[in-house]
């Protein structure tokens, strides 16, 4: 019981938020790529080419569903992992992933939402450790891909739409529209074209930028991780 809701709540938001729109941030050169004269759908295949490309990547931001915030905060490495917090409510937890493996520690305010106060004590400061490829983990395993993390968020959209160029923190960029899902994709204009920020609107109301494109990322294994089979075995679940 404890943990097999990780990945029904605070991932799933986190997966509708992307998969609507991903934007990431770069730098670059301050010459013109040439992405503002292509077409929406152009624009959107290139920048995507372009962060597949990429050997790592810095999300942030927070988003809305219903009435629930879910921040964000993750460093990925291409063919390495991942390593950053997600935060749901209020209620955050650090997630490392490395190896095919998963590893998630929660605040006393996360642990307490999955398992109530004994949960919460029993795991105080604690790392644990399950598959990322199955099992209660499994659903975090897309987010140390970091190839298939872009793919699968640039790919779910509806009618795009070319929009105006302007500049998001110095960057310059060209925005394209979802018309059918009120989200917008702002993509650099100058040096690679990199995607750099999604605003959304409605119900899922909210921004992520991706930045620090290929900057160093290091991602390593907590030591002393409780193994979740072990830890349902001391729970009796």
């Amino acid at each position: 019981m404890l943990l097999t809701r990780l990945h029904l709540a605070t991932l799933s938001l986190l997966v509708l938020a992307l998969c609507a729109l991903a934007g990431c941030g770069g730098g670059g050169s301050s010459a013109s790529n040439g992405i503002a004269s292509k077409s929406a759908t152009q624009i959107l295949s290139e920048s995507k080419a372009a962060a597949d490309s990429a050997g790592s990547v810095h999300v942030s931001g927070s988003i809305k569903t219903g009435s629930v915030p879910v921040t964000i905060d993750l460093s990925l490495a291409s063919g390495k992992g991942a390593h950053g917090e997600i935060s749901e409510n209020g209620a955050s937890f650090k997630l490392i992933l490395v190896g095919g493996t998963a590893y998630i520690s929660g605040s006393p305010a996360f642990y307490r939402s999955l398992g109530g106060a004994a949960a919460a004590q029993l795991l105080d400061g604690k790392w644990l450790k399950a598959s990322a490829t199955t099992g209660e983990f499994a659903s975090f395993g897309a987010l140390a891909n970091m190839s298939q993390l872009i793919d699968t968020a640039l790919a779910a959209h509806g009618v795009l739409v070319k929009g105006a160029t302007s500049t998001l923190n110095g960057q310059p960029v060209i925005a394209v529209t979802d018309t059918s899902k009120t989200g917008a994709l702002y993509v650099a204009s100058t040096g690679k074209p990199y995607p750099v920020q999604i605003v959304k609107g409605g119900s899922e109301s909210g921004k992520i930028v991706f930045d620090d494109w290929n900057q160093p990322v290091t991602v390593t294994a907590p030591t002393d991780a409780v193994d979740l089979s072990e830890l349902k075995a001391l729970v009796g679940h």
